[in-house]
């Protein structure tokens, strides 16, 4: 025999667990004796709660049917029925926790990049030794305004020896020394003004970017391109190397440091110009070069970088030994200038002297100059204050 309590029968679904004939025998008694423990009839209240829920759930399951893969749906409840206050609240403290430390860092890190630009420029791509645009591109016509400055940051280093400089986007070495197409001019032809330009860039090469000859040795690659039959010009250079003075420079023609006082920083010298060629006396072509070279240098076992620029003019000439005491091949010297940024101007010993920061400001002599403006020639060799390295 089965019994509920009331608010429904089993077959209503409003019906309790059956209860056995021995189990109601003992709760009767109890009741009878006035227990405490004996269960109190539910109010009509409670019964009507009771009842009501148990036919939302009912009225929950026949809509919804079985949940997701099979799954009984859930039944239908009260907003905190039997669930307590909800525990929502411990996810926004905990994000709100998040959210504040992120936001200390953050500030921490404007600050740190406001004072050391550096630490965040060196690690974006193009930064540090080179601008986001990338390398220049080849320079064909004459510049008309000095370069921008390039990023300014920290003192230069031996692993990035061009910071700060516009020659950051400059070519390196050989690679910046582009040739014009050759064609026929002067009575040479195609091939012979093509030998031409290929000769002077040898000679470029050889005189300004050369280990050994800024190592301050005799460049001997440089002078072997050079006419021996050009009156008095190669033993004049000869001459330059072992006699240097105030009237036979070889600064005019290469790019020498004392290995004692200063030496290269890698292997990179930074480049930047152009070359043209013209018509020469008949049979004889002309080659024109205006090139920038940036060089990187340190002490002896120091760490400290500094920049001395060399802007050198050359032009050259390849004659027809049929038309002139020439030999072939060989070049002319028809000219040689320079302007020099950042070396000791009174010193004529055949060195370029770089001055370092450590060195103490030198005192200015002559007016301003922009050593890396390239759209215009100091007559009198540069040698005035700098006004960048």
């Amino acid at each position: 025999m089965s019994t509920s309590t009331p608010g429904g029968s089993p077959e209503h679904g409003g019906g309790t667990d059956p209860v056995s004939d021995e189990q109601w025998a003992e709760l009767v008694r109890r009741a009878e004796e006035g227990g405490a423990d004996a269960p109190k009839e539910p109010s009509a209240r409670a019964r009507m709660v009771t009842a009501r829920l148990r036919a939302l759930d009912e009225e929950a399951a026949r809509g919804r049917g079985r949940g997701r893969k099979g799954r009984p749906a859930e039944q239908w409840q009260p907003e905190g029925w039997r669930t307590g206050p909800p525990i929502g609240d411990a996810r926004p403290r905990k994000s709100r926790r998040v959210a504040a430390v992120l936001g200390f860092a953050v500030v921490v890190g404007v600050l740190v990049v406001s004072m050391r630009p550096s630490l965040l420029t060196d690690h974006l791509p193009g930064g540090g030794d080179s601008a986001s645009a990338g390398p220049l591109p080849a320079e064909t016509a004459p510049p008309t305004a000095a370069p921008a400055d390039g990023p300014t940051g920290d003192l230069p280093t031996r692993a990035r020896p061009f910071r700060g400089s516009p020659a950051v986007r400059w070519a390196d070495g050989a690679e910046g020394i582009e040739l014009p197409e050759a064609e026929a001019a002067g009575g040479m032809s195609e091939a012979e003004v093509e030998q031409a330009l290929r000769a002077t860039r040898q000679l470029l090469v050889a005189a300004n970017l050369d280990p050994a000859t800024l190592r301050g040795e005799k460049p001997d690659e440089a002078l072997n391109l050079l006419d021996p039959l050009q009156k008095g010009e190669r033993a004049r250079l000869e001459r330059s190397l072992t006699e240097p003075g105030e009237d036979q420079d070889p600064l005019m023609m290469f790019s020498r440091f004392d290995p004692d006082e200063a030496r290269l920083v890698g292997d990179v010298v930074k480049t930047r110009g152009r070359m043209t060629f013209e018509a020469g006396a008949a049979g004889s072509v002309e080659v024109h070069a205006d090139y920038t070279f940036v060089y990187p240098l340190v002490k002896p076992g120091g760490d400290e970088v500094a920049r001395t620029i060399v802007r050198r003019k050359l032009t050259t000439a390849l004659h027809d030994p049929e038309r002139f005491v020439a030999t072939r091949g060989k070049l002319s010297v028809v000219s040689s200038e320079q302007n020099v940024g950042n070396t000791a101007c009174e010193v004529n010993d055949g060195f370029l002297h770089p001055s370092f920061p450590s060195d103490g400001a030198n005192p200015p002599r002559g007016d301003d100059v922009d050593p890396y403006d390239r759209s215009e020639w100091q007559p009198d060799g540069a040698c005035g204050t700098v006004t960048r390295t």
